[in-house]
């Protein structure tokens, strides 16, 4: 999930070798020859001084960015097997995301500040010190914005677990209630509950009612219980409960009153009783 996102990013840095106004390991003075092959008639410059190396600035801020992703990553793994919600994934990779794109966007700036102040110094210092660190500033910037994409894939691979495990709940509730209504209609088909008893067309009357109602006030359980688990996923996801998520929670709360008082109802409390006289029958 790191490391094949991260090919282009590498590309960059790979070719952050090839520029450079001063030696770099393996390669030498890589422009020089650079040069001299597209421009064959050309001559290098008689300097009085070596400029500064600053090859190693791309690698370690590409070290560090891996560094984050991986970070990114154990984080990421860790709240999702704790509570997985499309919030928390959000909030860290744009998170990561921030921290990357801060320290690519930073380098830059400190090699102008850099640049402008060694103009009065001179020209030793400023081809010598200023030019090359601004060079492997702004090839920093391009490594953290090529990096990116490294965040995003961690944050769609994640966010495929959040769908997959709400998607085998969903399904597992689905399945229960089908099995259990499956069940019901055979035994209402058959007439009988498995026993050699007969029900009567009172009896049956009585049982469809009471089957009625108990799958209503089921399925107002079933949309509390998904109501819930909801807003618990967005409380968990956030560090602050806003005035928005008490005004859900006070609706929760309602809806909970509601169906406690619907037990309370004449015709669902005599539903009851025969479904209990049926079954005690039975």
């Amino acid at each position: 999930m790191i490391i094949r996102p991260a090919i282009i990013s590498f590309i960059a840095l790979f070719v952050s070798f090839f520029i450079d106004v001063a030696t770099v390991p393996f390669l030498g003075n890589i422009t020089f020859e650079l040069a001299q092959s597209l421009f064959p008639g050309w001559v290098p410059p008689v300097e009085s001084f070596e400029p500064y190396t600053f090859w190693w600035l791309p690698v370690i801020s590409y070290a560090l960015f891996l560094f984050i992703a991986y970070l990114t990553y154990s984080k990421l793994r860790v709240e999702i097997i704790r509570t997985p919600a499309t919030e928390t994934i959000d909030r860290l990779i744009q998170g990561a995301i921030s921290v990357i794109d801060s320290i690519a966007t930073a380098l830059p700036l400190i090699g102008a500040a850099i640049l402008l102040v060694s103009i009065r110094l001179g020209e030793e210092v400023f081809l010598g010190i200023s030019v090359p660190f601004e060079i492997k500033a702004l090839i920093v910037l391009a490594i953290g914005k090529l990096f990116e994409p490294v965040l995003d894939s961690l944050g769609v691979e994640f966010q495929n677990v959040v769908n997959h495990v709400k998607d085998i709940r969903d399904k597992y509730f689905s399945r229960i209630q089908i099995e259990s209504s499956k069940s019901l209609m055979k035994q209402l088909n058959q007439g009988s509950f498995g026993t050699g008893v007969q029900m009567s067309d009172e009896n049956m009357v009585q049982y469809r009612e009471a089957v009625e109602h108990v799958t209503k006030l089921s399925s107002l359980m079933q949309k509390n219980f998904a109501s819930i688990q909801e807003i618990l996923d967005k409380i968990n996801g956030s560090q602050h409960i806003s005035k928005e998520k008490l005004q859900e929670l006070n609706n929760l709360a309602n809806s909970i009153t509601q169906a406690s008082n619907s037990l309370n109802d004449e015709k669902t409390v005599a539903s009851l009783k025969h479904l209990e006289a049926i079954v005690v029958k039975k």
